[in-house]
């Protein structure tokens, strides 16, 4: 079964400790903790070492999304110190001035798609770029990123076939006209599945939609039966 859980700005925004005692008891198997502002990624580096996240078997860390060039350094090089912890790090690619900057994260950096507000990186030719200058990164697929910008779903199968060899941790939520963060729909599970048989058994899912301690568990069944695969889909290239 793959790995499935939430990002612990969903759950609890900066206040990481608390999304993990949210997520004591749960069936999550994955967590993805949040430095989504700037402000935030000094104290959760100060906390790191003292997070006890043993019970997950897939950890991803969100990069700060806004930053400016002079500061880019400092950001990529602390990244680079929480992937070597084992954490794979998830990078907006409309953040990123230098993207040699990144270069030495290699395949713990996963690049994410973007929803329809951003100026770049919502398909696969606006994604080109930064994999041509980063080809070893790997790929975070938010589907209800995809979702939002092409409903049919045609997009989200072009990335998803693009690079799936690549494909190691997908964002799960419904991304509504607002570009906000929802739980799933059954029409949003629905267009979900279009693309379910293509995804690498192994790529974590990671719940972005905000949730009560009781809503997880029901959320976390949702994504599953959405993104369930058929026996023998799944499987990555050779």
């Amino acid at each position: 079964m793959r790995p499935i859980g939430y990002s612990t700005g969903a759950l609890a925004l900066s206040d990481v400790e608390r999304a993990l005692s949210m997520l004591e008891g749960s069936s999550a198997t994955a967590v993805e903790l949040s430095a989504l502002r700037l402000s935030e990624l000094g104290p959760l580096l100060r906390l790191l070492g003292s997070l006890d996240l043993t019970r997950y078997r897939a950890l991803s860390f969100h990069a700060p999304s806004r930053f400016d060039a002079a500061e880019e350094r400092a950001v990529a090089d602390a990244m680079a110190e929480v992937a070597a912890r084992g954490f794979r790090i998830i990078l907006h690619p409309d953040t990123a001035h230098d993207l040699g900057a990144w270069r030495q994260l290699g395949g713990m950096l996963a690049i994410e798609n973007m929803d329809k507000r951003k100026r770049t990186g919502r398909t696969v030719e606006e994604l080109r770029p930064f994999f041509d200058a980063l080809p070893d990164a790997s790929f975070c697929f938010d589907i209800g990123h995809a979702h939002q910008v092409d409903r049919t779903m045609t997009e989200a199968h072009f990335l998803v076939e693009e690079h799936r060899p690549r494909l190691a941790q997908l964002h799960v939520s419904e991304v509504n006209a607002g570009s906000r963060h929802d739980a799933v729909s059954q029409s949003a599970a629905h267009a979900f599945q279009r693309v379910a048989a293509r995804i690498p058994g192994d790529a974590a899912l990671i719940l972005e939609a905000p949730a009560t301690r009781e809503e997880m568990e029901r959320q976390m069944a949702i994504a599953r039966a959405a993104l369930s695969t058929p026996a023998g889909a799944g499987k990555r290239p050779a």
